[in-house]
Order: structure tokens, then sequence, then C-alpha cells
């Protein structure tokens, strides 16, 4: 996203407004949406004033305005990591008991940092002979506890809010392996785009791992489909087998059949 540029001003001035649009930002974090209005009586402002500050974040592609208030671009950034892991989590659970059939003894295996990919790393604690490599500090941990399992870990600058490590680093470590099976949790599904996510260093990373996977398994819930995704991490064509809790819309299933993406069902 584009740097937020502060007007020139008096510093007391500039201070105060960057301090505003810090605050709206952490404010959208906390609720979907605000109206112009609650914001100039929360900030002691007019509503001119916060309309000013609204267009400038919108600019910097970090808020979207709606009619008479504001949220996160599209509603479409993900929230924090064990948030994360709790949404449909019981539709987590079986779309890794579906994707689990996918494993077998002796196979290596890709796992990116996605929540729906960390249920599939418990769901593995019984395959044994299994080779695991990973960015993600969770899944990490999680295959540690497994007997059986040799376990690589892309190591690098650990984003904090994904509990992994992405950039030029995890990328040049996990591209000397070419994996049986690469199996990637995606934030959007799209028929015409594809795949699709919202960290530009998660969906770099994913990109990298595609040319070198055998296989490419994705892992998504039913609430993924047509979701508004704005980074592109693959076609349905780079895809063999897409995991997930119903039965996609018909625009989505027709891409994928035509593409050869198998679709399973949990």
């Amino acid at each position: 996203m584009d740097r937020i540029e502060i007007p020139t001003g008096t510093a007391a001035s500039r201070a105060h407004q960057s301090a505003r649009l810090a605050t709206l930002i952490d404010l959208l974090g906390q609720r979907d949406r605000w109206s112009i209005a609650e914001l100039a009586e929360r900030f002691d402002v007019s509503e001119e004033t916060v309309r000013r500050d609204v267009r400038q974040l919108e600019q910097a592609g970090r808020v979207q305005k709606v009619h008479g208030g504001v949220c996160l671009p599209g509603g479409v950034l993900e929230p924090p990591y064990r948030q994360r892991l709790r949404d449909q989590a019981e539709a987590k659970r079986r779309i890794a008991e579906r994707a689990l059939t996918l494993v077998q003894p002796g196979m290596t295996v890709m796992l990116d940092s996605g929540t729906t990919t960390l249920c599939l790393a418990r769901a593995l604690r019984g395959v044994r002979d299994l080779t695991v490599i990973t960015n993600s500090m969770e899944i990490a941990a999680e295959i540690l506890g497994h007997p059986g399992q040799r376990l690589f870990v892309a190591g690098g600058t650990v984003d904090p809010d994904y509990h992994a490590a992405f950039g030029s680093e995890p990328i040049d470590y996990c591209r000397q392996f070419a994996p049986d099976l690469t199996v990637l949790s995606m934030g959007a599904v799209d028929a015409a785009r594809g795949f699709l996510d919202f960290h530009a260093g998660e969906a770099a990373f994913k990109r990298s791992l595609l040319q070198r996977a055998r296989r490419v398994a994705i892992l998504c819930d039913a609430t993924k489909f047509d979701k508004p995704g704005f980074l592109h991490v693959a076609d349905f064509a780079d895809v063999q087998e897409l995991v997930t809790d119903q039965a996609p819309p018909d625009d989505i299933a027709t891409a994928a059949t035509a593409a050869g993406t198998t679709i399973h069902l949990a």
C-alpha cells in the first residue's frame, strides 16, 4: 500500500492529523464501519475534517469510503492470526480431514502459513515417513511433535500477524525443494481471476511455490468464494486439487473443471 502523505501545515496540526489517521485505522480494526458523524464526535473535529482524513487514507489504499461513513477496503483485510484460526473452525477441521487423503507416507509436503493449513498439519500426526517444509512458526511447532516426520523450516523475518517468514530468504530456501504436494490456504477464489490473497508478502511466497510443486492443493472454506481478494496468487490451471466444505458457485465450479482442477468436498 502507498505511504500516507500528511499535508504541510504547522507541526502541531500535522501531529494531530497523524494521530487521528492512526487512531482511525485502529478503530476500523475494532469495528467494521464508522460513520463520519461518529468519527467527528470522537475526535472533536468537524465532519469536513474527517472527510479530508478519509480521502487521504483512501488515496493510500488504507480505507474505503461508503455512504455516510468509512470501512476497511472492501471489508477484505484479514483479521489477526488467532481470530482467523477461530473463524470457520469446524469447516477448517473438516477440510483438513479431507485434505489428509491427499497425503501418503513417504511424501514431501510443502505447507504455507494459512490457518486451514495449520489444521492439516495437526491432522498429519499419524502419517509416518513424511517430510514437511514450511515458513510457518505455528506449523513448525506442530510438526516437531509428530513422530516419524522430518521438518525443514524456511527462516527470515517473521511477520507477527501471520507467525510466518516472508520475503526473499524463505522464497530462496523453499525453491531448493521439489515437493510431491504443495498445500496452500487461500483468502479468496474468483471464477475469472483464480486464487487471490490479501498480504503482499504471503501472496509472493505462495506464487513462488507453484513452479517446483508436482501437485498443488488449495484449501479454503466456502466463505472465500467470490470474496474480493486483490493479490493474484494462482490460476485454476496451476492448481490440481481444491478442497472445500461446500460446493462452489457454478461459475467457479465451471472454471475449475475447465482447468482440470478436482474439487474435493469435505
